[in-house]
């Protein structure tokens, strides 16, 4: 590995792991978001009201959530399937679009008229020369429940690629899909001796003996009763893991932690677990994707 200052950021022999990759078939199931950005560029404060007045530049609509995850995993050139639902609206066709563009099978996802595909909107402002940071988020959520024969449609279609897939990755957003019948569908899965990771965000008791869980600090302190401010302590931190291995008989627990980077946790690694260091500067501006990003 390159150490600062060396003008590398890996060697040949750790960037030509990348291409073991490409013989890993990996599902994706969970929930597909429109990630919908909206460029501008400040201009002036307004005459009405106390509010900056920005002028449109430009807005494009990326892959989130799942979708996100799965255009990861083709970056490092796994063969993907994903497995969700979108509505049958404009954002949910360009979500589509995207991933056909980066060659991810979608045959498994469902297009459910009257279903709003969950849609975030990011305005981003800067002055010309500079990083745009985000000023303001308008979500578009659907307005009605995953129906349960759609839930149990997925889940048997995640069940039936148990022969064709080498690992499975759920993406919870909370948006109702990876509810019970997934968690039964995976848990068979990881018993099979497939590869199963879940990025949870409000439920973890429907999932048991999974290879992995890739919670955030808030997410592990919620899942464990703690409070989060405790958990910049790595004693409290590792205890904390150690809770949620127990509870849920998972084999390893990845922590994200913002700036302070990643922690690992479970079988054969010290009590205190493993820490991953951020990498570059310690101030994260954006961390819109990180936890799919590590999940894959």
């Amino acid at each position: 590995m390159a150490v600062a200052g060396d003008g590398a950021f890996g060697t040949t022999h750790e960037t030509s792991r990348l291409a073991d990759f490409s013989d890993v078939h990996v599902a994706v199931v969970g929930d597909l978001i429109a990630d919908h950005y909206i460029y501008a560029e400040p201009r002036r404060l307004s005459r009405e009201a106390p509010v900056i007045v920005l002028r449109h530049i430009g807005e494009r609509i990326g892959a989130g959530g799942a979708a996100n995850v799965a255009r990861n995993l083709r970056a490092l050139h796994s063969r993907v399937r994903i497995l969700g639902i979108v509505g049958g609206d404009e954002q949910g066709g360009e979500l589509l679009r995207l991933l056909d563009e980066e060659s991810v099978d979608t045959s498994g996802v469902h297009i459910c008229d009257g279903y709003q595909t969950p849609t975030k909107t990011r305005v981003l402002a800067a002055e010309a020369r500079r990083n745009p940071q985000q000023v303001l988020r308008i979500d578009r959520e659907p307005d009605r429940p995953i129906e349960t024969p759609v839930r149990e449609a997925i889940a048997g279609q995640l069940v039936s690629m148990g022969n064709v897939v080498d690992a499975v990755i759920i993406s919870d957003y909370e948006y109702g899909l990876c509810d019970v019948e997934v968690g039964i569908a995976a848990s068979e899965l990881s018993r099979a001796g497939k590869v199963v990771v879940l990025d949870p965000r409000c439920e973890v008791k429907h999932f048991s003996g999974l290879t992995a869980l890739t919670p955030n600090v808030d997410e592990l302190a919620r899942f464990t009763n703690t409070s989060p401010d405790r958990l910049g302590d790595r004693r409290a931190l590792a205890n904390a893991a150690k809770v949620l291995l127990d509870s849920t008989g998972c084999r390893f627990v990845l922590v994200t932690r913002g700036n302070l980077g990643m922690a690992l946790f479970g079988e054969e690694l010290p009590g205190d677990g493993i820490v991953v260091d951020a990498w570059g500067t310690n101030t994260v501006t954006d961390v819109c994707g990180a936890g799919d990003t590590a999940a894959a």
